[in-house]
């Protein structure tokens, strides 16, 4: 085990070398500083070092020496910290699994990638809730949080700004957006987010020039802004789909936000009759509820009863309904949004434009160069100007036909793509964007790829692997 101060003392010597603090990095852009970071590679071509690893699905993060992440052994939940350098595994701290909360089949217990203040580190867990280590793996503190009641289980990543730890708990009862001091493990404050039910966005921090930092947060219809100091809600934007995933990013005074879910693209939507009309027609037994069965058919949709019924009594109650009801007239929509230092509902006067086509369903997107890029599944990619919204390419990507959980990261004058059969496209970006490499790992990646100076850090099914150009 390395020493708390030999540690310290090594961080200086590692400052050369970019940090990764989080989730997508610098302001979950995705955006790295790195340079020679190698464009060909496989699990034995450019192979600086690799390490077996437990299973999990988090982001490797990167603090000064020290490598971050998350893994599941059997009954317990891992962190891991690695040396950079060498891969070797300087510590793992286990903590017990308390539950299983339900989880999609593409969610794992060890999904929310961890963050760090560049010394200590922070990591959610589901079935657990929050703790942080020192970077020789001491406990600092802990926070048991949950039961959850999120339907595919939890996904958001905390973020680190400040003094302050940033948690988005968006579930099917009792959504919350909660800041912790990042030091002593207290709650400084929650605010409750009760028309929102099950996301999965990690939130991101906002700095406008003439408003406070803001903590923006995207969930079920709306893209929400809070004030970092306080956790008051400032603005709200509407017209986001009704099961958010990517997280949104920020350009300077812009925010770039999207999202895609079942049933709303366009000519899926259907408009549904308020509750009380609902009830006179197909309330049979005259309870005041909906069953499944009383549902008429022409209301009823393809997809799974359980997420609709949010607190899973059998039931539709009124605010089931109401959220059925948006679900079905919801739109995938990716935007632009310009608070402009207004507060409230500002959907009219702060969107600058909306792009409902190919609309990504989990990656987040990127923004390089005056251009956004989304990828779909499919390998979809499409490159879209930041500032009309107008499309200046959308391809396939040949080498990538595949979905995508990963979300893109640039580096070196490059994008790098991850799709979840482990191939990883590297192209160039621009107005006509173009691929350079196709590089096959041969195994799932699902998270997202991070960069550092003369080296990529790809995580697969079982390996981390570190890339460098020989």
């Amino acid at each position: 085990m390395l020493p708390l101060l030999a540690i310290a003392l090594t961080l200086a010597s590692a400052s050369a070398a970019e940090n990764w603090l989080g989730f997508r990095g610098p302001d979950g852009s995705g955006v790295s500083t790195a340079g020679g970071v190698p464009i060909r590679f496989s699990t034995t071509q450019n192979v600086l070092w690799k390490t077996a690893l437990p299973e999990g699905k988090s982001q490797p993060i990167l603090a000064g020496p020290l490598i971050y992440l998350t893994g599941l052994d059997s009954s317990k939940l891992l962190t891991i910290a690695l040396q950079r350098d060498t891969g070797r595994i300087v510590w793992r701290r286990e903590i017990a699994r308390p539950r299983q909360e339900k989880l999609h089949n593409l969610n794992h217990p060890a999904v929310p990638t961890p963050a760090s203040d560049g010394l200590n580190v922070y990591v959610f867990f589901g079935d657990f809730g929050l703790i942080s280590y020192t970077p020789d793996g001491a406990e600092r503190w802990r926070m048991p949080l949950g039961p959850f009641s999120n339907f595919h289980g939890m996904g958001a990543s905390p973020v680190i700004e400040g003094d302050k730890l940033i948690l988005l708990c968006d579930q099917d009862e009792r959504s919350f957006l909660m800041a912790v001091h990042k030091d002593t493990g207290k709650l400084l404050w929650r605010s409750e987010r009760p028309d929102v039910v099950h996301g999965f966005a990690t939130p991101t921090i906002f700095r406008p020039k003439d408003a406070p930092v803001q903590i923006l947060a995207p969930g079920s219809y709306r893209l929400d802004s809070y004030a970092l100091a306080s956790g008051k809600l400032l603005w709200t934007v509407r017209g986001l789909t009704w099961q958010v995933k990517p997280s949104a990013i920020v350009d300077g005074e812009t925010v770039y936000a999207t999202g895609w879910a079942p049933g709303a693209d366009s000519g899926q939507r259907a408009q549904l009759p308020e509750f009380a009309e609902v009830l006179k027609e197909a309330d049979s037994n005259h309870d005041g509820k909906l069953s499944q069965s009383e549902v008429p058919t022409k209301w009823k949709h393809s997809g799974s009863w359980d997420a609709i019924d949010l607190n899973h009594d059998g039931l539709l109650d009124d605010r089931e309904w109401a959220f059925y009801k948006s679900r079905r007239a919801a739109e995938n929509w990716t935007i632009a949004v310009k608070p402009d230092g207004r507060t409230g509902d500002i959907t009219e006067s702060a969107v600058l434009w909306r792009f409902d086509r190919s609309v990504p369903q989990v990656s987040s997107p990127l923004l390089v160069d005056g251009l956004l890029y989304t990828i779909k599944d499919g390998g979809v990619l499409t490159a879209i100007d930041a500032a009309s919204g107008t499309v200046a390419k959308q391809g396939r990507i040949k080498e990538g036909i595949d979905a995508y959980y990963a979300s893109p990261m640039a580096a070196s004058g490059h994008i790098y793509l991850a799709s979840e059969n482990g191939t990883v496209t590297v192209l160039k970006p621009g107005r006509e964007w173009e691929v350079t490499a196709s590089n096959n790992l041969n195994e799932p990646v699902y998270a997202s790829p991070v960069a550092d100076d003369g080296r990529l850090y790809v995580r697969t099914a079982t390996t981390l692997y570190c890339f460098a150009q020989k």
